[in-house]
């Protein structure tokens, strides 16, 4: 019996010896650190599923630090010009400029895309030289017409902040700060700028009735004779491709898509911007030539360059346009303008 009890108490002792050994390898920190929140982003009746990489998944915590970094000029030489600077939420996170004005005082060269419904794209600005959301975050801070800091630089401003440390460690687990953790916070508080609360939205779900000319305009719109749906005929309003839509001829011809690709059947080719929201986003092209829908309708209208690459769904180029009387484009436009979201513009929740 003795035996036994000793053996018990042996036993015990070594036991609790192994608890104290593995104990002593837990990290405080890591014992105490928390995980971050995660953020459910809500997918709009109608619209596709997203895609987002697992590694960047969204967080309240990542969202927060997005929308902090988005809106402090910190990230610019002269800590003067932000990304809010040149994507208003007045303008539907675009700019009311033609073109946006950077941190030296020089211009950009094309106008600023809205930066909303990004959770459906997968190419970024007008000349597709983005391939990823967080490489179209990254872009602007290196940018000499932009924000003229680059990222080594940036990443020491933001190490001595007093609180970005904080809000990466909340965010991403560490409180080392990096050029890519600051671009995957600003991707998820982009991802969160969602817009789909109009009236074209409510009549897709049944809950509205268009205008008889609002409704003509639709007609118009996905037929041939306004030739739209092509581009912009899905729920998200833009084919998420790149066109050469007949802007100018030959001689003014800008190089586009070309730029990236060096493929001549890209000269002059641009991303199709949507159309949702086009109440608050002028002026609109990729240069910001025209300031308002009218002009915009005239140009397809009447004014269509037949350039060398001008896209094969610019059926009328030949002939300058559609042709279209005035009643037709003001249908146009009605319907077009059912595709606001006046509730996106003025969401305090959306800004810091």
């Amino acid at each position: 019996m003795k035996k036994v009890v000793v053996f018990g108490v042996f036993t015990f002792v070594i036991l609790a010896l192994a608890q104290c050994e593995k104990d002593k390898y837990v990290s405080p920190s890591s014992a105490d650190s928390i995980e971050p929140t995660p953020y459910y982003l809500k997918v709009p009746q109608g619209f596709p599923d997203y895609f987002l990489e697992q590694q960047n998944a969204l967080t309240n915590e990542g969202v927060e630090l997005g929308r902090k970094l988005f809106s402090d000029p910190i990230l610019s030489k002269n800590r003067d010009v932000s990304c809010a600077s040149c994507h208003l939420q007045s303008s539907s996170f675009s700019d009311p400029r033609a073109l946006s004005i950077g941190t030296n005082g020089t211009a950009t060269t094309f106008h600023s895309m809205p930066i909303f419904n990004i959770a459906w794209m997968n190419e970024f600005f007008w000349d597709g030289r983005a391939k990823s959301r967080e490489d179209q975050a990254l872009q602007p801070v290196n940018n000499p017409l932009e924000m003229d800091l680059g990222w080594i630089e940036a990443v020491k401003r933001l190490s001595a902040d007093s609180d970005y440390p904080r809000m990466f460690k909340a965010a991403f687990g560490t409180s080392v700060i990096d050029s890519n953790l600051a671009a995957q916070a600003m991707v998820q508080y982009e991802m969160t700028l969602v817009s789909s609360e109009t009236k074209f939205d409510a009549w897709l779900k049944g809950q509205a009735s268009f205008t008889p000319e609002e409704e003509m305009g639709r007609i118009i719109f996905n037929s041939e004779r306004g030739d739209c749906f092509h581009c912009h005929g899905s729920i998200l309003a833009t084919d998420n491709s790149f066109h050469n839509n007949g802007l100018d001829g030959d001689a003014d011809l800008k190089s586009g898509l070309y730029s990236v690709t060096n493929d001549q059947s890209d000269f002059g080719k641009f991303k199709t911007p949507t159309i949702r929201n086009l109440a608050f986003t002028s002026p609109y092209m990729h240069d910001g030539r025209f300031q308002t829908l009218e002009q915009v309708v005239d140009f397809y209208s009447d004014s269509v360059q037949n350039n060398r690459n001008v896209d094969v769904l610019m059926k009328k180029a030949n002939s300058g346009g559609l042709g279209l009387n005035s009643s037709e484009k003001n249908a146009l436009i009605a319907f077009m303008l059912t595709m606001t979201d006046s509730s996106f513009t003025r969401n305090p929740v959306l800004v810091p």
